[in-house]
């Protein structure tokens, strides 16, 4: 079967949407459920948390005290700026018909967007107001280049945060979100000559028939590419590997990682975009992967080192999220367990053996995380989706079954995925990072970097002692 014609009742690409077709002449429009309102807006409200407060108190717990304000207020001002940049011209981007590659730009400042308008969801005949759409996507968009600011903790100028964030949402995150996530929406697909055509008119990578439920591409492996390629170009933090630079408050980065958590459920189960059992096995895996991933991780660093940490347990928890967010809404139970049980003890290796193999100061570990965590559970995604194995299947719309599911295709699609998003985000994080440096300079003096970006960048400070 052509993959132009299989598609899911969840998102072949976890969140893609357009405006619902128009409904026959003979058929009352539809209109949007209270319940699948309620909890998407709810869902934006959760995914607003894991990056404010959430991620920000992680990534500010991690690094020492003389920085703690300078992460809070990256995190904090990306997160707007985004959200700002989405509402001018990144949901047109990302969400409105143009190439495989890039959206056109229909809908700059939301031209259109009203309170009357709708969007598809992932079964036909259902839509959700698309205002709420907008902002769900717009949180997405506002974590992901928050993610990469760990990468660089403690050493880069804010203007030079600000410069590269916008460049690199604008050019990366933005047409990723578009290969992967953009479709004509489930009521386009009524015989198999119109899913052809509707699928002609997809993103790229959703031609290309990768999976990817919440994120893992998009979000995760898009923003540790560019960490990482950060770390490099930026270079190591003043006296790295002979001065201590030991997390100043695990108790802010333990917070952080149970706000993330709690988020995350808005983050997964509210891709769904319906309020039914799908969302709720959604809800289930990102628990079932979470909890599994904290323990795989405390045991297997228990065993290597001694001693379990309470950061060992909250970066497991975090690398669960990351490896079962592709996967959360494809997986049955079991599969999101050992999704997480893999994730803690592969991850662990990325934050230390890889990470030396790499040579990088990736500051707060994004790469070793949310790397090589989405990496692997887009992979076992492609396993574990299958029905032999608990899996949901693909459901072809065309013919209004689930099709035949073959893993090593499914996983041929997954590393399209994959090898898109790291080539893609590479380039155009080298490129950004560049331009950076040469207009405004990527990295604060010596001196400053010394005395700590809190007060040098913000002239505050984060402890009065």
């Amino acid at each position: 079967m052509k993959k132009s014609t299989v598609f899911s009742l969840m998102p072949l690409m976890a969140l893609g949407v357009c405006l619902a077709e128009p409904a026959l002449a003979d058929v009352a429009a539809p209109v949007p459920n209270k319940g699948d309102t309620s909890w998407l807006m709810v869902s934006t409200l959760l995914v607003t948390l894991m990056t404010i407060p959430g991620l920000a108190l992680f990534y500010g717990g991690l690094v020492r005290s003389k920085n703690m304000l300078s992460v809070l207020m990256q995190v904090f001002t990306v997160f707007c700026l985004c959200v700002v940049l989405w509402v001018l011209y990144g949901y047109s981007i990302a969400f409105t018909e143009g190439t495989a590659f890039f959206g056109g730009f229909d809908k700059i400042l939301l031209k259109g967007v009203g309170v009357d308008a709708v969007a598809a969801t992932f079964s036909k005949g259902v839509v959700i107001p698309e205002l709420a759409y907008v902002f769900f996507q717009a949180t997405f968009s506002a974590i992901t280049p928050a993610l990469i600011v760990g990468a660089f903790a403690e050493r880069m100028k804010f203007s030079a945060v600000l410069a590269f964030i916008a460049l690199w949402y604008t050019f990366a995150y933005l047409p990723i979100a578009h290969m992967a996530w953009f479709w004509a929406g489930p009521d386009a697909y009524t015989d198999a000559a119109a899913a052809a055509k509707a699928g002609a008119s997809a993103g790229f990578l959703f031609q290309k028939g990768a999976i990817d439920f919440a994120g893992g591409t998009v979000v995760h492996i898009n923003a540790a590419i560019a960490g990482l390629i950060g770390a490099f170009m930026i270079g190591k933090r003043i006296g790295y590997g002979r001065e201590s630079m030991a997390p100043h408050s695990l108790t802010m980065t333990m917070i952080g990682a149970c706000l993330l958590w709690v988020g995350w459920f808005g983050f997964n189960a509210g891709s769904n975009l319906e309020a039914t059992g799908l969302a709720a096995l959604a809800f289930g895996n990102t628990m079932t992967a979470t909890a599994g991933a904290a323990l795989s991780w405390t045991f297997a660093e228990w065993m290597l080192k001694g001693k379990p940490s309470m950061l060992g347990a909250a970066s497991g928890a975090v690398a669960g999220l990351v490896a079962i967010t592709p996967a959360c809404g494809w997986v049955g139970i079991g599969g999101a367990l050992i999704i997480g049980l893999a994730a803690g003890v592969v991850c662990l290796w990325g934050v230390n053996g890889l990470k030396r193999m790499l040579g990088a100061d990736d500051a707060l570990d994004v790469f070793g995380v949310h790397g090589v965590g989405g990496m692997l559970g887009a992979i076992l995604t492609g396993i574990f989706a299958d029905p032999a194995l608990g899996g949901v299947g693909i459901y072809d719309y065309a013919a209004d079954k689930v099709a035949d599911y073959s893993i090593s295709a499914q996983i041929v699609s997954q590393l399209w995925g994959i090898g898109t998003t790291i080539l893609w985000s590479g380039a155009v994080s080298i490129v950004a990072y560049k331009l950076v440096d040469l207009v405004i300079g990527l990295r604060v003096t010596e001196e400053e970097e010394r005395e700590g970006l809190d007060t040098v960048s913000h002239g505050e400070s984060a402890y009065h002692l």
